[in-house]
């Protein structure tokens, strides 16, 4: 079996190539398809002049048809030059052209039709004006020449759009689907400024995945090594983790590593209308990788080819989806074999892959790729700000630490955002102030300009003071890093909160904790003014989440006991994946905890009333308050992560 691409005259790669011989491939693919289709029609229209004048110059054209009544009024004028005569059909031409009676305008040649009761003698008038009547027709009829050629103009029109359709087929790549569905001409794959590849020093933050695929990149640079030991390279790797992570650039960096061409499609480009386009679609894509092995093919969002298959009947779409997984398979580990060409493939689905594809031989190593730690934020920031001028007072180390959770895509949003924002306000640098702005516009939303009135201004100050005297006063709670009551996004105020240190494994006590600051705004709301409203809606979702964790996942009720009784997923299967006795349990356990957390979080705003008070009054002067001013405000000792 040759590993050579099939021939194709119009090539329309749905996938995007990097480092390959032929960098930054030609759109050659639509200026042919417009030459296709602008040949059709200057063909079709070349076919239709050849016919009409042939049929002009065969045929003669048609001739009006007039009255008898006319007829003898013009051999009476004497105006008829000669007849033909069958039958009772008559053909005749003037002498001189006339006008239609019935508006069809000028004519010199009629046909006319003689009545069969007329009673006339009409061969003595034609023979006393010299009118000479012929033997052969004067309106001629169209000969074999004109009728074939008339047959011929809808066959030729048909061959030639036959043709167009099964030439785009024949192209290899889309088929069918190139005409009945769009396909995206290739697209070259945007390098890093001045024409470099992307290479480790661009990833940062995820050192031990790099670890992971070091082997890989020593292995594309040199396999006579491993060959000698009997290592096979790999045929694929599987980078898995939640989105913004940095799959697709570490693929990338992988192939600017070892130097080797790159070709990268998003699973769903694969997918077309007409069953078996996604099939050819990785034929040539393997093909075209063989073509300049070793290589590197990216496969981003697989599992939306690589579900589990399911028996029974389907429709096209789901046939096409399982042939396009098969032709996978079968590339990856098939007989043709995929010498040279290692395949990465990215998801947040892992879980849903066909077991054939996450199996060893077709997809060797699964690599998770985790949301960095507070180190590889830092270095995250500091790549993401290398071309961004910073102000002297920028601490990418504390910024980091306030950031918690967040992906690498996450803070090259912030850095940009806070390079955004120091355009606007017409600085030379960014500032801690733009880079702590932007952290509220990413996290919560941008600023409203609402005017509230000043009762529901107080209200959510003591709201907000709430939330941040019971995380101020929880032992082992998060500190609290910002309180503001400018409105942004759907709150009207915001406590913020992050860890000092980075938590893997939460305690039933930090749990506990965190229901208790979420309470505090509503709590606060019941002891200052003796009613709650609706701005703990958000709290209370929060609230609910964390207490439904604990009770059905993560055995912190003796009542249900060490079970996990609910998916991760509760929110889609609450209700099928327990019985009906078990589900009564968990609402009780959870409104129990809700309910002793709620009574903990009043006792503690009763007794530290003063406190609340303060805070409340210095945010409705100053609107936010930083860390330090409000731990003064309230206070209370600072701590440190030597005394969590």
């Amino acid at each position: 079996m040759s590993n050579a691409a099939p021939p194709r005259k119009a090539p329309e790669q749905p996938w995007r190539t990097e480092g390959t011989p032929d960098e930054a491939p030609r759109r050659s693919g639509g200026r042919r398809t417009r030459g296709q289709w602008w040949g059709l029609v200057v063909t079709a229209v070349i076919v239709f002049l050849l016919a009409y004048a042939g049929l002009n110059y065969f045929g003669g054209g048609d001739e009006p048809t007039i009255s008898y009544t006319e007829f003898s009024r013009q051999v009476d004028d004497g105006n008829v030059a000669k007849i033909y005569s069958k039958g009772d059909a008559i053909q005749g031409q003037l002498k001189e052209a006339r006008d239609d009676p019935d508006g069809g305008g000028e004519y010199t040649r009629f046909t006319t039709q003689r009545p069969a009761f007329a009673d006339d003698d009409l061969w003595q008038d034609l023979s006393g004006r010299n009118v000479t009547v012929t033997a052969e027709p004067v309106v001629q009829e169209r000969g074999l020449l004109s009728n074939l050629l008339i047959s011929l103009v809808p066959i030729v029109l048909l061959v030639a759009v036959w043709i167009f359709v099964v030439r785009r087929a024949g192209a290899g790549l889309g088929g069918a689907g190139g005409v009945l569905g769009r396909k995206a001409p290739p697209r070259p794959v945007e390098l890093r400024p001045g024409g470099r590849r992307t290479t480790f020093a661009d990833v940062a933050g995820i050192d031990e995945v790099k670890g992971e695929l070091d082997d890989v990149v020593d292995f594309l640079g040199h396999p006579d090594v491993y060959r000698r030991m009997g290592a096979k390279m790999p045929r694929g790797v599987l980078l898995a983790g939640s989105p913004g992570t940095g799959k697709t650039l570490l693929a990338r960096a992988v192939a600017g590593e070892a130097g080797v061409p790159f070709f990268s499609a998003s699973a769903s480009e694969f997918i077309e209308m007409i069953v078996g386009v996604g099939a050819s679609r990785v034929r040539e894509l393997f093909a075209e990788a063989r073509k300049v092995a070793p290589s590197i093919i990216f496969i981003d969002e697989i599992d939306t080819i690589g579900r589990v298959r399911g028996g029974g009947a389907s429709v096209s779409g789901h046939d096409e989806r399982e042939q396009t997984l098969n032709q996978i398979l079968t590339e990856m580990d098939g007989f043709s074999g995929t010498e040279g060409v290692i395949v990465i493939a990215a998801t947040n689905r892992a879980d849903i892959l066909d077991p054939a594809l996450t199996r060893p031989g077709r997809f060797d190593r699964v690599v998770n790729v985790s949301p960095p730690d507070r180190g590889g934020r830092e270095a995250i920031l500091r790549i993401h700000t290398r071309e961004i001028p910073l102000a002297p007072d920028v601490d990418l180390a504390q910024m980091a630490r306030v950031t918690p959770g967040m992906t690498g895509a996450d803070l090259a949003n912030l850095a940009n955002e806070a390079a955004l924002l120091a355009v606007r306000r017409q600085q030379d640098r960014v500032t801690r102030s733009d880079l702590s702005e932007a952290l509220e516009k990413v996290q919560l939303g941008a600023a409203r300009t609402l005017v509230m009135p000043e009762e529901d201004r107080r209200r959510t100050a003591y709201h907000e003071s709430g939330h941040a005297l019971l995380g101020m006063l929880q032992p082992g709670a998060d500190p609290v890093r910002k309180i503001t009551i400018v409105p942004r996004g759907r709150a009207l105020g915001v406590t913020m909160s992050s860890p000092e240190v980075e938590r893997y494994a939460h305690s039933e006590g930090y749990l506990r904790g965190r229901i208790i600051g979420a309470l505090g705004g509503m709590a606060a709301e019941q002891v200052v003014y003796g009613v709650v409203t609706t701005g703990a809606e958000s709290d209370l979702e929060q609230v609910t989440a964390i207490a439904r964790g604990m009770v059905a996942r993560w055995g912190m009720s003796e009542r249900i006991g060490r079970l996990s009784a609910l998916p991760s997923d509760a929110a889609q299967a609450y209700g099928l994946a327990a019985a009906p006795q078990t589900l009564d349990v968990i609402d009780s356990e959870m409104r129990r905890i809700v309910d002793e957390c709620y009574e903990e979080a009043s006792r503690k705003l009763r007794d530290h009333r003063a406190r609340l008070d303060a805070l409340a009054e210095a945010l409705l002067e100053n609107e936010t308050l930083e860390e330090a001013d409000a731990y003064r405000i309230a206070g209370i000792a600072r701590l440190t992560k030597d005394d969590v």
